[in-house]
């Protein structure tokens, strides 16, 4: 059960005032908030033990790397991978997706094929679409309908023995949609495909085991879990890790090093070149603390309460088309108003103290398939209110009748 009172006081940004208006922060999906838990512990890493880590004698330096370690196994825990190793950390999810695109270079050639689902953010099709030029692989798109659901028949008949990689967002950013990873994982193992997941937008809404789950790689930013930006994790089986080549050169990922030969360190330091942001790190594991606390399922099942409200006194607007109806959605509300542009709402509803986000969301072929410039996305998480999407409601209509 959510105490939203209790949880709308541990972050301080939702007291502030945007444009004279109480701030109505409805941008989640594309970074969430962080409580005043975390930052406490970000200044506490300045204030009290901010060191270099892992080769340090000195205390400040173990402490450092005790603090840094242990968000690693926080985690591991969180996402239940069976093994601390199997966390790489890195700048976030579109890190992650570059290094395992980088080290596939060596495990696809020309003839093989890549599948990539209809409704990837930009950061799931650049580093494939590298990839395939490096390789001469081909880049394979699997359909989705009206509802913004991806066709399952299609994604059966496109895997053979040519498919080597499928890569897939767990959730859309810019549709919402659940994706039935559950049952794409193992029809891509069926012809001995690994397969990558996106988690970026899933991972602050759905309770992820990638054990039970089967995933080769799937991964996170701290940013959209109520932590720090700039820090992320990719997960990946250890027989994965294991193959691939480092993604980067430098201090920390090295086990011998001479001018004639360098050999490297076991993992997870072999893809850690140079100093980390360990302060991240830390904070990294500190919002999966708070989010710990109050627990997955009770978030989810109150971001779906919010989603459904918001969803049927929308649809009550004059001209409002709703872009991504699946029966399976996290709290993301892609729409538009008939003869109004995005941008338009969106800079109205900012003088008010709503911020969302319109655009293309970083989705431009999900924005081409409907033919539409972009949609006006509300995104919702676990510290907003009811009474916050009535304001929102309320301001909306106020800006389709200065607009029309």
């Amino acid at each position: 059960m959510i105490n939203i009172d209790k949880i709308r006081k541990d972050f301080p940004i939702l007291n502030r005032k945007v444009n004279g208006n109480p701030l109505i922060y409805f941008d989640n999906a594309a970074t969430s908030q962080t409580p005043k838990m975390v930052m406490d512990v970000i200044v506490d890493y300045y204030s009290n033990y901010n060191a270099n880590i892992h080769r340090g004698v000195h205390t400040l330096a173990q402490e450092a790397t005790e603090a840094y370690e242990g968000g690693r196994r926080k985690i591991q825990q969180f996402f239940n991978a069976a093994k601390s190793h199997e966390i790489i950390f890195t700048s976030g999810t579109t890190h992650g997706i570059n290094l395992v695109a980088q080290g596939f270079t060596h495990f696809v050639k020309e003839g093989d094929e890549v599948l990539v689902s209809a409704m990837e953010h930009h950061s799931n099709i650049v580093p494939w679409q590298m990839l395939c030029d490096r390789t001469g692989a081909t880049l394979k798109v699997i359909p989705m309908n009206k509802e913004g659901v991806l066709l399952m028949d299609k994604y059966q008949d496109m895997l053979s023995e040519k498919t080597k990689l499928v890569v897939c967002n767990h959730v859309s950013n810019a549709l919402g949609t659940i994706n039935p990873i559950e049952e794409i994982i193992p029809m891509a193992h069926a012809v001995g495909a690994a397969v990558l997941i996106d988690g970026a937008q899933s991972s602050p809404h759905i309770k992820v085991d990638v054990q039970k789950l089967d995933v080769d790689f799937y991964t996170a930013s701290a940013h959209k879990l109520c932590g720090p930006t700039g820090i992320g994790m990719l997960y990946g089986k250890e027989e994965w890790l294991a193959k691939l080549p480092p993604y980067q050169g430098g201090g920390e990922m090295i086990a011998e090093v001479t001018f004639e030969k360098t050999t490297y360190a076991d993992l997870p330091y072999k893809f850690e070149a140079g100093t980390p942001n360990i302060c991240g790190g830390i904070a990294f594991g500190a919002a999966l603390d708070y989010l710990n606390q109050i627990g997955l399922d009770a978030i989810e099942q109150y971001e779906h309460e919010l989603l459904e409200y918001a969803t049927k006194k929308l649809l009550k607007i004059d001209g409002l088309q709703i872009y991504g109806t699946a029966t399976d959605k996290t709290a993301v509300i892609s729409f538009n108003i008939k003869g109004i542009h995005p941008y338009d709402i969106g800079t109205l509803l900012d003088k008010m103290g709503i911020a969302l986000r319109t655009g293309h969301h970083c989705a431009q072929p999900v924005m081409d398939y409907f033919q539409i410039p972009g949609t006006i996305r509300a995104s919702f998480s676990f510290y907003n209110t009811k009474e916050e999407i009535d304001r929102f409601l309320d301001c909306l209509e106020k800006a389709r009748q200065m607009l029309t």
